[in-house]
């Protein structure tokens, strides 16, 4: 025989009783022998104790139990008059004394199972079909323990084999469940999510084949899937685990559910009402395989602490906290403690917490008096959230992955076993922190959410890389790029699951003002993991938000120089929160554009290796402008337009001429070297003659043919075979706190590594003690929106891999 349980949902009116029936009806046309247990229809259980509130507290409850009664009665023909007259006389009965015991909740609560079973039975007939309702208060005998009642064995398993070899012919026996009595026969029930309870304890008494258990989700998942959008399903749990599921907080499981088959071996098959043919999650006594297999939340409990100095190796602490909770009859469910026992914590039902502290107070008022207790508190704002299957050995990557999202747990503890943890987390970080460790055990990408400010020429070209490659990066490396924010000076579009290739478009039509503020509060408000902040822009007001999306969780990254060349206490701030917070910042696009320089240095630097001089041609820009000027028979005016047109330039280009982009670029340099040099010391060689320096960038550019003159003529005194370079140089002592900062026009063989430079390309010489005087040499692409969005681009996928 295989017992079906149905879930209240599945038997709700709108769309699942029908399918509840159909699937019953197809068992018995299949020949198969079938029992059914029924929860109460819908949110009956709820609504019947809202009503009992109501009562007691002498408000108005008619018009709501009049509701509920119509709701249950449904459209079917069955005569519930026995059920609705029983609930009118109590209810009158509890607005009268202002009150009620248990025993009558009790009484009150288990008339949504029998209006269940007696509707369902009702239902059955009418399909033909030979059902028979069955009173589990008649079968199941349980201790005087109203609210959370425990069967007697002995006498329940007589009643429950009595009665089915009685109705041996019946083709469906219609059960009750979560209700039973008393030896005295009054209605007793066996908890919340009883009705599981009550299947297990029938599949245990008849020797069932299987116990398959109809909800409203397709089995057991690798975490709530309302909560962890990527969650599988899980297609096979061991008892244990299951056992573990349902004791760290899994609703779909009544701990007490397990205990039962496991005596007799049964199978529990969980499946899904609505989706019947999906074969569900099976739970045997053997696993499929080893390994985390899900994770489970308990967020209705808090956090007792004990704390003193007097807990210091005094013996019996611990027999003393629990004598309490017996006492009041208090499950823990997680304690833990240092091995000094100065301080305790332990895990409680949010609701018993109260009486939880008013025993232990009076358990140490003496150790309180003696001052070995300082202080007992309660935090109910924490959730706990059960690794089932997690191995210590391998906790450090969960651990780590929440640390890095700024999650921080309030305490730990692993099973005996060592095959399950438990953490203690803020509640409010409870949805962000499955995500985190979701993404990090279970194999299913890894998201990372990106906020890009500044969606310009390297922006936009940026964005568009990132969606165009999002696919494929996902399959080879595991990683989930989710652009949730772009924000330009005024507007921002946000979508938790990510903009799409129309995000042009959407920002003129859907974007809204914002500040950087309102992102970050979208990124807390969705949960949003493993954050990543893009500084696009050449704002040097944007950068003031570097160090609140750093307190806030974002690492950052930028093509924005200004935040590395702003005065060095500014520098110095930007660190120290970097690294109080366990963030990162990367921007090697701040002078190679893509070529792999600053991580170079940074390597170079940490190693210890002693750099002497760093010098090259730091601009694409000039690269271009002064590689083509010096070899081609053109005004420098023209060579100066054909940089400007092919993008190469800043939107004004005397940014460029001036010699200021190189000096912060040769700046970040020096300061990678830890000198403390400011911009205002470093000599800068303009290119721009005063006359020019004024008025806009468009008057400018009319005016750029003014500059042929003084151009061909420096062109013309160099020696022969030389050409002319823009270059940057990092010079002097540099082991101490300042170095000699240059940018300057100079001529050089036409043979030498700068001289031999083409098109646009950049090109660094790094000179050290170790390689004397062989410089290391970087060279490449160093201009253009697309080759510097490919490095903000890798600085993403270097991040990443850090998460």
């Amino acid at each position: 025989m295989k017992i079906l349980k149905f879930g209240g949902k599945s038997l709700a009116y709108n769309g699942g009783f029908d399918k509840v029936l159909r699937i019953i009806q197809e068992k018995v046309e299949n020949k198969e022998k079938i029992a059914v247990v029924v929860s109460a229809i819908g949110n009956a259980t709820n609504e019947l104790e809202q009503i009992l509130e109501a009562a007691s507290k002498n408000k108005s409850y008619i018009e709501q139990l009049e509701t509920f009664k119509k709701e249950q009665q449904g459209n079917s023909a069955v005569d519930l008059s026995d059920e609705f007259s029983l609930l009118d006389k109590l209810f009158e009965g509890v607005a009268l004394l202002g009150d009620y015991s248990l025993k009558i909740k009790d009484n009150v609560l288990a008339q949504g199972e029998v209006i269940a079973a007696k509707v369902v039975t009702d239902a059955l007939q009418q399909k033909g079909l030979n059902a028979h309702f069955s009173d589990t208060r008649l079968l199941i005998k349980t201790d005087t323990k109203f609210g959370n009642a425990q069967p007697l064995e002995q006498t329940s398993r007589k009643n429950i084999l009595n009665h089915f070899k009685q109705h041996n012919g019946t083709t469906i026996n219609v059960i009750t469940g979560f209700i039973g009595s008393n030896v005295n026969d009054e209605t007793t029930t066996l908890g919340r999510n009883g009705s599981n309870y009550t299947a297990s304890l029938i599949a245990n008494y008849l020797e069932a084949e299987e116990l398959q258990n109809y909800t409203h989700v397709d089995g057991i998942y690798t975490a709530n899937p309302d909560l962890v959008k990527d969650a599988k399903k899980i297609d096979r749990l061991s008892f244990n685990e299951a056992n573990e599921l349902a004791n760290f907080g899994a609703t779909i499981l009544h701990a007490k559910t397990i205990v039962p088959l496991i005596e007799k071996n049964i199978p529990l098959r969980v499946l899904n009402t609505f989706n019947h043919l999906n074969k569900g999650t099976l739970i045997t006594a053997i696993s499929d395989n080893e390994g985390i297999k899900t994770l489970s939340v308990m967020d209705n409990v808090a956090l007792i602490n004990l704390e003193g100095r007097g807990l210091l190796g005094k013996t019996g602490i611990d027999a003393r906290i629990f004598r309490v909770m017996a006492d009041n009859e208090i499950s823990v469910s997680i304690i833990s403690q240092g091995s000094s026992e100065r301080g305790i914590g332990i895990i409680v039902a949010a609701d018993k917490v109260t009486k939880a502290i008013v025993g232990l107070e009076r358990e140490f008022e003496n150790d309180f008096y003696n001052k070995d207790v300082s202080k007992i508190t309660a935090n109910d704002d924490v959730a706990v959230i059960s690794i089932i299957g997690q191995d210590l050995s391998t906790f450090h990557k969960p651990y780590t992955a929440l640390i890095r999202n700024k999650i921080v747990p309030v305490l730990f503890n692993n099973t005996v076993t060592g095959k399950n943890v438990s953490l203690v987390v803020q509640k409010a970080q409870t949805h962000k922190a499955l995500n985190v460790i979701h993404g990090e055990i279970f194999g299913v990408a890894k998201k990372i959410n990106i906020a890009v400010f500044g969606h310009g020429l390297v922006g936009g070209t940026l964005i568009d890389q990132v969606l165009a490659s999002a696919e494929n990066i996902e399959k080879v490396k595991g990683i989930k790029l989710n652009i949730f924010a772009i924000g330009n000076s005024r507007k921002v579009l946000l979508n938790k699951d990510g903009i799409t290739a129309d995000w042009r478009e959407e920002i003129q039509q859907n974007g809204k003002l914002y500040s950087v503020d309102d992102v970050i509060d979208y990124a807390e408000e969705h949960h949003l993991e493993n954050l990543i902040a893009i500084d696009n822009t050449a704002s040097a007001d944007f950068i003031e938000n570097y160090i609140p999306l750093a307190e806030k969780s974002f690492d950052l990254i930028s093509s924005n120089k200004i935040a590395n060349t702003v005065g060095y206490a500014f520098y110095q701030k930007l660190r120290k929160t970097l690294a109080d917070n366990q963030k990162n910042y990367l921007y090697e696009t701040n002078v190679g554009a893509g070529l792999p320089l600053i991580d170079t240095i940074k390597l170079l630097h940490l190693s210890g290796e002693n750099i002497t001089k760093i010098k090259g041609v730091f601009s694409g820009t000039l690269s271009y402008l002064f590689n083509h000027f010096s070899v081609e028979n053109r005004p420098f005016s023209q060579v100066l337009q054909e940089a400007v047109d092919k993008g190469f330039t800043e939107p004004d280009p005397r940014e460029d001429l001036s010699g200021n982009d190189v000096a912060r670029k040769l700046l970040i340099l020096a300061r990678e070297l830890d000198l403390q040099n400011e911009f205002e010391e470093i000599k800068i060689e303009n290119l721009i003659p005063e006359k020019l320096q004024q008025g806009s960038a468009s008057e400018f550019l009319n005016r750029i043919s003014e500059l042929d003159t003084l151009y061909q003529s420096v062109k013309e005194k160099q020696q022969p075979g030389y050409v002319l370079r823009y270059i940057g140089e990092l010079s002097g002592d540099l082991q101490q706190d300042k170095g000699n900062l240059d940018v300057k026009l100079v001529s050089v063989p036409g043979n030498s590594a700068l001289g031999q430079l083409k098109g646009s390309d950049s090109i660094f010489e790094i000179y050290t003690d170790s390689y004397g005087d062989q410089p290391i040499i970087i060279q490449g692409a160093g201009a253009g929106a697309s080759v510097t969005a490919r490095g903000v681009f890798g600085d993403i996928l270097r991040l990443s891999e850090k998460k």
